[in-house]
């Protein structure tokens, strides 16, 4: 037995018992009833045991191969597992996703190689644009030759309306704060310690093109500041340029929190004060519905939302 394993016999078997009927199991495995059956009786002769309790309109399993068919279905799923794992080894997939170029900064590229270890065999491409979304055009409105023009699998838009064309999962809402470096906090001539602190420093205004950007005029009226202007400062056509600009001491920056969690993790940017405001928008990971189900796409899909499933 150890040189030798019946697969066919085996096979007959399995199917026999899950379905109860050597029709049903001869209709599965595309072969006769009577082969079928005879597979199940070379397999009784190999083991010297007779099988099922041949009854009039039915098979019923003896005690003895009850005892195996459950490692034997086992045994199969298995063999399935590790064939699908030799394919999947033998096929490199490709996957180009599109993001803005501060998210892919911020929030992307530090978590890419946590992908990248879990799907070895999948060559993934970052396309970081504006271009794909006009100045003031709402993300939902891109039409779907967009993608396929540019041969994107997957984007990842900010936006609050519907996605014609696509599927669309949320990632995660998004929070604005003031975010600063921790040296203003001490600085020796205006330390930062409250709201009215600000008219000290300079404000850094994020003015990318994106509907829905943090705006210092609508988060001072919600401070109840009124005697700041909220149009001097600095400006950046880049989020990731505003934040380092805050990182190095420059102002105060009024950020999406999310996309500032490294800075914050290890300490370059700190949350002076609120009050923090959620916004009307999210960022959406975003597929064509006719390739959503390709499984780098999916494989992607479900690793971004798991991740930010927290």
């Amino acid at each position: 037995m150890a040189d030798y394993l019946p697969l066919r016999a085996l096979k007959a078997f399995d199917a026999t018992a899950r379905l109860g009927s050597f029709k049903k199991a001869a209709d599965e495995l595309h072969v006769t009833t009577g082969a079928v059956s005879q597979q199940v009786k070379t397999l009784e002769d190999i083991l010297g045991v007779k099988l099922f309790h041949r009854l009039h309109h039915s098979l019923e399993l003896i005690d003895a191969a009850k005892a195996g068919f459950g490692k034997i279905e086992s045994g199969f799923d298995l063999l399935n597992d590790a064939m699908q794992s030799i394919r999947d080894c033998d096929t490199q997939a490709a996957l180009k996703v599109w993001v803005a170029p501060s998210f892919a900064s911020k929030f992307l590229l530090p978590k890419l190689k946590h992908f990248s270890n879990l799907y070895p065999n999948t060559d993934l491409s970052v396309f970081a644009s504006d271009i794909m979304i006009g100045s003031g055009e709402a993300a939902g409105m891109i039409p779907a030759k967009s993608f396929h023009k540019k041969d994107i699998d997957i984007g990842i838009f900010y936006g609050r309306s519907e996605f014609k064309d696509y599927r669309a999962d949320k990632l995660f809402g998004v929070d604005i704060v003031p975010l600063c470096s921790p040296t203003l906090i001490c600085d020796s001539g205006h330390p930062l310690q409250n709201v009215e602190d600000m008219m000290f420093h300079s404000l850094i205004h994020d003015d990318t093109a994106n509907e829905g950007r943090p705006d210092w005029n609508g988060w001072l009226r919600l401070a109840g500041v009124h005697h700041i202007n909220a149009d001097h400062g600095i400006r950046f056509n880049q989020v990731s340029l505003a934040l380092d600009a805050a990182v190095d001491g420059q102002g105060i920056v009024l950020g999406i929190k999310q996309l500032a969690e490294q800075e914050l993790k290890n300490g370059q940017l700190v949350i002076p004060f609120g009050p923090e405001v959620t916004l009307d928008y999210a960022y959406y990971i975003v597929s064509l519905k006719d390739t959503q189900n390709e499984p780098s796409i999916r494989a992607f899909r479900e690793w971004l939302l798991e991740l930010t499933a927290g």
